[in-house]
């Protein structure tokens, strides 16, 4: 692999001497010579790096992967061609932060846009300009925490009806994969969340979820192929992956409608005044409240906008839980202070809004894991007008990668990167992590204006079903399948499924007893209940040292329980012994 940021091409040098200029002029010849050595310094300075190499070993694994290698070696700042595409990919907080919030208003969504267009439309994730100010106005208030708080009862019934399949695999003493229970466990959420659905897919399928599921995989797909093919006339009806995709559009748009017009003629029909939130008992959905509020939209838009919270809601979680319980299965020290945690603060009940703030522990693991795993591991933007970094300029019209795996997992921004460590966040009685308070180096749900808007309602998701679950089970992975290894779309999955051994835990003890674990807890585990007491974050962004080293290496041993199945030292192979490799490409 070579670099461009070498001496420049002939051709670049600045143009020869103006014959104007007398060439037995001494002093004014060593004159011109000094600007124009001083103007070749200057362009050579803004000169970005340009990764180059084979293609294939980007197109072959996960983006974020080989994207990690190039950082190590080409720094916070590089360009790199994929297929007919150039990228400017960015691995800095500083530079991330000047994107997402100091100059926003020069970048759009993009690429991601044109992805996402089949499906969402001008939903709030891919729209831009005045459309995304609008839609976002509407949406706020139907995702505001106090919105939310009243949906936690429905995440813990949902969460609840699932656990009869668990029941019976606990019973038979078999594995399930608890990947493909949590994106259907999601998708019920979801389902009753934005339109008042039940999927129900938990126990069954329909033509409806097949077609969800044919459009997620669709949109996934279109992130990881560099030519559009797609867009050819005729592609839709020739090629048979595009014809599924339409009839299932065409599935999922035809009961968005239904629902519409169901949630139109209840809301006509109620007589009772509604309060300034617009909730209604019967039925609290974010379509209720779009329509309750008197939000003047198309059909198309009203459309675009369920579908996008459809997707995207029902993606991330599904993958947050996913990873939060892959990370738990390898540390089962963490696990146990987990679960007493939840035994403590829930006893025999689901978890309530009051809840979450004495789940501290469980919360910092999802925040960890979330570290680990980011849910997309790259976001997308274009630049609508020039901006300059650290002297290097980004022309308009520009694709950029920020990538959210390089920050979280840096050597340069972390104490041990690689490594599940909850109490790096410090204390548990301090502010929850966020971009804000890690200054842009940990990015969960992106940050600025267009930070994820559903960021309260997927902490709130996640936490309620894992309360709901470790509550009443064990989770172990079961050895008799492969290594889990991750592969990627629009968020990181497993290559095979993340295949657990479920065991049935008896009823949590009552408080007395509950009290005398805790002692005996913290006694049986005393380094990590002192973790939290004496936690620092590791370096923070001030501090950083140059980028482009190698990491040192992490302590503690790939793949077992008592060390760390994160470390970096192989960049192949499955997850537990490294960065496992599948075939993906950018998350979105």
């Amino acid at each position: 692999v070579t670099s461009s940021s070498a001496s420049p091409p002939l051709s670049s040098l600045p143009p020869s001497l103006p014959p104007s200029l007398p060439s037995s002029s001494g002093r004014p010849l060593a004159l011109a010579l000094a600007e124009l050595g001083r103007q070749w310094r200057s362009e050579a300075a803004q000169r970005m790096p340009e990764a180059r190499g084979d293609i294939r070993e980007i197109v072959g694994q996960p983006v974020f992967v080989p994207l990690f290698k190039l950082y190590l070696m080409y720094g916070k700042i590089f360009q790199l061609s994929f297929g007919p595409k150039r990228f400017v990919v960015i691995s800095d907080p500083a530079y991330a932060k000047q994107i997402l919030m100091t100059n926003a208003e020069k970048y759009s969504k993009g690429l991601l846009s044109e992805i996402l267009d089949f499906v969402m439309g001008q939903g709030l994730i891919p729209a831009d300009g005045e459309v995304w100010r609008a839609r976002r106005r509407a949406l706020a208030p139907a995702l505001h925490r106090k919105y939310v708080a009243s949906m936690v009862g429905m995440f813990g019934a949902c969460t609840t009806h699932g656990t009869a399949t668990l029941d019976q695999v606990a019973a038979a003493g078999g594995s399930i994969d608890m990947e493909n229970y949590f994106s259907r466990l999601a998708l019920d959420i979801i389902g009753k969340a934005v339109f008042n659905y039940d999927f129900d897919s938990l126990t069954h399928d329909d033509p409806v979820i097949q077609a969800v599921y044919t459009l997620l995989r669709e949109a996934e797909h279109r992130s990881l192929t560099p030519l559009p093919y797609w867009d050819l006339p005729g592609a839709a009806l020739l090629v048979p992956r595009q014809r599924a995709c339409r009839q299932a559009l065409g599935v999922v748009n035809d009961t968005l409608d239904q629902l519409v017009a169901k949630c139109k003629k209840l809301v006509e029909e109620e007589d009772a005044e509604f309060t300034p939130e617009f909730l209604s008992e019967q039925d609290p959905s974010i379509l209720h409240f779009l329509l309750a509020s008197g939000d003047t939209i198309s059909s198309q838009q009203l459309r675009d906008d369920l579908m996008t919270l459809l997707i995207a809601g029902h993606e991330t979680t599904a993958a947050v839980l996913t990873w939060t319980l892959y990370c738990l299965a390898g540390h089962p020290e963490v696990a146990a202070a987990v679960r007493q945690e939840i035994d403590s603060v829930l006893g025999d009940r689901t978890p309530s809004l009051e809840d979450f703030r004495a789940l501290r522990l469980t919360t910092r693991v999802v925040n960890e894991a979330m570290r680990l795993y980011p849910q997309p591991p790259v976001l997308i933007r274009r630049a609508l007008e020039d901006d300059t970094f650290d002297g290097y300029t980004v022309p308009a019209g520009s694709d950029i990668f920020i990538s959210v795996w390089n920050l979280h997992r840096s050597p340069q921004l972390w104490d041990q990167p690689d490594c599940f460590k909850p109490e790096r966040f410090g204390p548990l009685d301090g502010p929850i992590p966020n971009e804000v308070t890690e200054n842009f180096r940990y990015l969960p749900f992106g940050g600025g204006r267009r930070k994820c808007l559903g960021d309260q309602f997927a902490l709130f998701e996640a936490l309620v079903a894992l309360g709901v679950l470790l509550r009443r089970y064990e989770f172990s992975l079961d050895p008799s399948k492969p290594p889990v290894g991750m592969t990627t779309g629009a968020t990181i999955h497993t290559t095979s499924g993340l295949n657990m051994l479920v065991r049935r835990r008896t009823p949590p003890p009552s408080p007395q007893q509950q009290q005398q674990e805790a002692v005996a807890a913290v006694a049986v585990a005393p380094a990590y209940a002192l973790a939290f007491s004496s936690a620092t974050a590791g370096p923070s962004p001030a501090s950083m040292g140059p980028y482009g080293a190698t990491p040192a290496p992490s302590s503690g041993t790939s793949g077992g329980t008592g060390g760390c199945p994160f470390h970096a030292a192989a960049a192949a192979g499955p997850v537990g012994t490294g960065l496992g490799l599948g075939n993906g490409g950018v998350g979105v």
